[in-house]
Formats: C-alpha cells, sequence, structure tokens
C-alpha cells in the first residue's frame, strides 16, 4: 500500500488578493468624513447660549446652598454666645451671692468688719490657687529629682562594671604570673610570688603606657619630616620657574 499524498499547493497571497479585486469597506470612508453634515454659525451660538443657561441655574443653586449654610453657622454662633453669656451671668451671680452673704453675717453699723470678711474670703481665694500651683512645682522638681537619681545609679553602675572588669583581669594576670613562676621556680615562697606579681602587672602596664607614648612621638616627627620635604620640593620648583622666566626675558 503506497503513502497518502498529503502536499498541498502553494499559493501566492499577492497574486490572490488581486485575483479578488477591490474589497467592500463595512465602515465610511475618508471622503463621508469630509462631506459629513456640519452646523451652521446661528446653531453654534444658540448651542452656546443653551451651555450658558445651564450654568446660571448650576449658580443659582450654589448661591442658594450658600445661603443655608450662613444661616446654620449664624445658629450655632448664637448658641455659643448665649451659652458664654450664660456661664458668665452664672460666675456674676455667685459673686453677688457671696457679697450678701458677707454683708447679710455682718451687722449694718459694722459695715468696716464686712468690707474685711470679704476681703478675707479674696485672700483665702488667693492663697488656695497658689498652694495649687506650689503642689505642681513639687511634683515637678520631684520628677526631676527622680530622673537624676535614676542617671547617678546608672553612672555608677557602669563605674562598678568597669572597676570590676579590671579587677578580673589584673586577678588573671597575677595567676597567670604565679602559675609561670611555680613551673620556672618551684621553690619560691608563694606570698613573695603574689606581692611581685602585683608590681609587675603595675610595671607593665607602665610600660605599655611608655610604648604608646613613643609610637606618638614617633608618627608625629615622620609628618614633620614629610611636610618638610614637601616644602623643599616647592620651593625648588618656584626657583627653577623665576630662573626660566628672567632668561626668557
Amino acid at each position: 500500500m503506497g503513502k497518502r499524498d498529503n502536499r498541498v499547493a502553494y499559493m501566492n497571497p499577492i497574486a490572490m488578493a488581486r485575483w479578488r479585486g477591490p474589497t467592500q469597506s463595512a465602515g465610511p470612508t475618508i471622503q463621508d468624513y469630509l462631506n459629513r453634515p456640519r452646523p451652521t454659525w446661528e446653531e453654534v451660538k444658540k448651542q452656546l447660549e443653551n451651555k450658558k443657561k445651564g450654568s446660571k441655574a448650576l449658580a443659582e443653586f450654589e448661591e442658594k446652598m450658600n445661603e443655608n449654610w450662613k444661616k446654620e453657622l449664624e445658629k450655632s454662633r448664637e448658641k455659643l454666645l448665649s451659652g458664654n453669656e450664660n456661664s458668665s451671668k452664672k460666675r456674676e451671680k455667685k459673686k453677688k451671692k457671696k457679697r450678701k452673704s458677707c454683708q447679710s453675717s455682718s451687722s449694718p453699723s459694722s459695715s468696716s468688719d464686712s468690707s474685711s470678711s470679704c476681703s478675707e474670703s479674696e485672700d483665702e481665694e488667693k492663697k488656695q490657687g497658689k498652694k495649687r500651683k506650689k503642689k505642681k512645682s513639687r511634683s515637678y522638681k520631684s520628677s526631676e529629682s527622680s530622673m537624676c537619681e535614676s542617671e547617678s545609679e546608672s553612672k555608677e553602675s557602669v563605674k562598678k562594671k568597669k572597676k570590676s572588669k579590671d579587677e578580673t583581669e589584673k586577678e588573671k594576670y597575677i595567676r597567670n604570673l604565679s602559675k609561670k613562676r611555680k613551673k620556672t621556680h618551684p621553690e619560691d615562697k608563694p606570698l613573695s610570688s603574689e606581692a611581685s606579681s602585683e608590681s609587675d602587672y603595675e610595671e607593665e602596664v607602665q610600660a605599655k603606657k611608655k610604648r604608646k607614648h613613643e609610637e606618638q612621638e614617633k608618627a608625629m616627627e615622620k609628618v614633620k619630616k614629610k611636610k618638610k620635604k614637601q616644602h623643599k620640593k616647592h620651593s625648588k620648583k618656584k626657583k627653577k620657574k623665576s630662573g626660566s622666566s628672567h632668561k626668557s626675558g
């Protein structure tokens, strides 16, 4: 049995398009767009007038809303003002009642006593206000003192930690020295070794300080020498430039 022939003939797309002819366009063409009906100048003016009328209506609506909002604001202001006036009136009434009570407690003949009692009540009120202020200042001072105490305690704890670290380092150094000496000189006495270890530790600390100081001095000398060399080079270059300029002249 032979194989089935699956080959398909090649068709040139450009030749096929030419053979089909021009395609029918579904939508409008450019010429149709250019020849479209357009409004006259009078119709355009009418459209603009209609737009302006619409904007006028919107402006009238906004004005009405603003008026209503202003009325609401005035009402709320009146309420607040009336509340403030009522509070001020109440205060005045209280003051008048106090004065009347002071006057009623004292007889009409002793007017000086009534005035003194009123002044005493006013003084008491002032004293109470001063006491309140003093209490507030004391509470503020106590809070400040507690803060200072906490800071001082934290500083002391840091110092104690540093001291404990130094002591532990010293003890470690002394132990290491005593161990080394026991290995090298086992016949020595323990007391003499402890005293000598402390002195050795102090000597080593001083030696380290001296080394640091000597290293700093050496570094400073090196910097000074470099600066001198740079200055000499710069002066030589200036002399060469001045000599060349004189020769050219």
